[in-house]
């Protein structure tokens, strides 16, 4: 979680780091997202998945997954994150996210690294998180493998048919945002 923890609105995103659809919605909608959860508008919630390392091979969403739960510790979550997404064409299809290259990436965040994140992104010490928030990802939805990545819902209303098209418009998305803000119901009523 990150952003105010007693902002009424909760957006939840599920993302698995190794998806190039979640890199496009990250360079694009996810913006309108980050500006509330800056502002204060909002709290962001992930849930990650990993499904790509079974699909792909390899074990790089686990260890991006892990290494994003070390930045959540050092205070360098949202920034490490930006950093991964920037860099996730390279890991979608080679495995990219070994645990070298998770610490080189690091290194573009000031402050990042350090023995306890280096050690943590080592060691998988976060490896029961990884196994929680994939099947907490999995337990979403009726599809019993999960909704797919990307996926977000806005005080529990998942984001679905046009309004996922909304998703990839930071311009759209804002206005979504804004007007859920103002009408809670707004999205299960679709007024938006």
């Amino acid at each position: 979680m990150v952003g105010d923890p007693n902002a009424k609105m909760v957006v939840r995103l599920y993302e698995d780091p190794r998806c190039p659809v979640v890199a496009d919605f990250e360079s694009s909608g996810a913006k309108a997202i980050r500006t509330h959860t800056i502002q204060r508008q909002t709290r962001t919630e992930y849930v990650f998945a990993s499904f790509k390392d079974d699909r792909l091979g390899g074990d790089g969403s686990q260890r991006a997954v892990n290494a994003l739960r070390a930045a959540l510790d050092a205070q360098k979550f949202t920034e490490y994150h930006a950093v991964l997404m920037a860099d996730q064409e390279e890991a979608e299809a080679s495995d990219g996210y070994t645990t070298q290259r998770l610490l080189s990436l690091a290194d573009e965040v000031p402050g990042l690294r350090s023995e306890a994140f280096d050690t943590a992104v080592s060691t998988m010490k976060y490896s029961d998180f990884v196994t929680a928030s994939l099947t907490a990802y999995r337990q979403t939805g009726e599809d019993p493998i999960g909704p797919g990545t990307p996926s977000v819902a806005i005080n529990t209303t998942m984001l679905t048919g046009e309004l996922y098209d909304d998703l990839f418009d930071e311009e759209v998305l804002t206005g979504v945002l804004t007007a859920v803000e103002r009408a809670p119901e707004a999205l299960r009523n679709r007024r938006v």
